[in-house]
């Protein structure tokens, strides 16, 4: 389980026959889980200056690989007792999102991202989304997305920087949403997420 708040951002040294190695300030044990852009990769290999990763093709195939190289999000697994900002994340990624259009407002960026019509039920206004691994809110659900305001300091300090338009994202939909959603999924009429809201009322 992870936060979605970046520990730092590390280095890529290379990705060869499918191990990531990594140089951070970070340094994890073997067998250790870490989030890298939002994917719960596992520890297998440790030297004095990296560690490194192994990406299986399944895993490569369902990433936006193309955020592999130069600088990496990284996040260790939460641990008991850890302060719990952020949401619950759990570090499976649904789908690769793509970044439609940035719009800067002074003070902040409007980055809106489209996804796959299937996710969008789980796209809930002022509700949680992972974006490679950080976790946001949900400012709007438009047509085929969300619309995303991040302040300065999280473009600075994370992989928005680098970000255009057309470039891939890792995205985990809000866990409860998937959750509350299958839960109800059954019911004859068509739930939106007002009806949620009345039935969870209920109880």
């Amino acid at each position: 389980m992870f936060t979605g708040l970046i520990r730092e951002m590390a280095k890529v040294l290379s990705f060869q026959n499918n191990f990531l190695t990594l140089k951070a300030q970070y340094k994890p044990k073997i067998g250790d889980s870490i989030a890298v852009n939002g994917a719960c990769l596992t520890v297998v290999k440790i030297t004095n200056e990296s560690f490194s990763v192994e990406l299986s093709p399944e895993s490569q195939k369902i990433l936006a690989m193309e955020n592999y190289k130069g600088e990496v999000h990284i996040e260790p697994a939460m641990q008991m007792g850890d302060r719990f900002e952020g949401h619950i994340v759990q570090g499976h990624v649904d789908c690769l999102g793509v970044v439609k259009s940035i719009k800067n407002n002074g003070n902040s960026t409007d980055f809106i991202i489209t996804l796959p019509k299937e996710y969008l039920r789980y796209i809930i206004p002022k509700g949680s989304v992972t974006i490679d691994g950080v976790s946001l809110t949900i400012n709007e659900v438009v047509k085929e997305g969300f619309r995303l305001t991040i302040i300065p300091h999280t473009i600075q300090n994370t992989l928005f920087k680098n970000y255009k338009v057309g470039s891939k994202v890792n995205i985990e939909t809000d866990m409860f949403a998937r959750y509350i959603y299958t839960m109800f999924k059954g019911n004859k009429e068509e739930l939106t997420w007002d009806k949620v809201d009345t039935i969870m009322a209920r109880y």
